[in-house]
């Protein structure tokens, strides 16, 4: 009888661990696409005001009709990225983000341009969405890299295998020139 009680006991003891370690891994999923979700949040503000920036600018630097176009460009591309993937919205963003910084140094050679307070307004929203969205990448990454660890170490990998958890892909720049220093100029 008391064989029948350890037995019974052990099963038991099995269940609650394989019931943590599965509600512990759909709580790290969880946390992976709300990470996302959270770039994503970002990401639309910044495409919201990107528009605004542009026709601010528009205005001073008519005749820099490439650079602009090339930033609207970038951002139809990247609202088209969207729901496409990790790896096609990290690429899409990437260039966005190096056709705004084509935008913000252009806008430098144009002082009125600078002292308009619409456009300094625009431009420090801009500065502190894309903080947010280098700080939500962060997050994601971090969130991807608890979420794999908990998947591929064991027990956990066990019960993963099983109910089909899958590892996540973690948010990488594909444009190598964002990797590179920016160059600064004050001539």
């Amino acid at each position: 009888m008391i064989a029948l009680y350890v037995v019974i006991g052990v099963l038991v003891v099995l269940l609650i661990l394989v019931v943590l370690n599965f509600n512990s891994l759909v709580r790290l999923r969880n946390q992976t696409q709300n990470a996302w979700s959270q770039i994503d949040v970002q990401l639309k503000r910044r495409h919201d005001l990107i528009p605004n920036l542009v026709e601010t600018a528009k205005g001073y630097m008519a005749h820099e009709r490439e650079t602009l176009e090339a930033v609207t460009n970038a951002r139809n591309l990247a609202q088209g990225a969207i729901g496409k993937g990790i790896d096609a919205q990290a690429k899409a963003e990437g260039e966005l983000g190096g056709a705004l910084s084509r935008l913000l140094a252009v806008a430098e050679n144009y002082p009125d341009l600078k002292a308009n307070q619409n456009f300094l307004a625009l431009q420090e929203e801009l500065t502190s969405t894309e903080n947010k969205i280098a700080f939500s990448r962060q997050f994601y990454n971090d969130s991807i890299l608890r979420y794999n660890n908990k998947i591929q170490m064991f027990p956990s990998s066990v019960i993963a295998a099983m109910t089909g958890f899958k590892a996540g892909e973690f948010f990488e720049i594909e444009v190598g020139t964002e990797r590179e220093a920016p160059k600064v100029s004050f001539a």
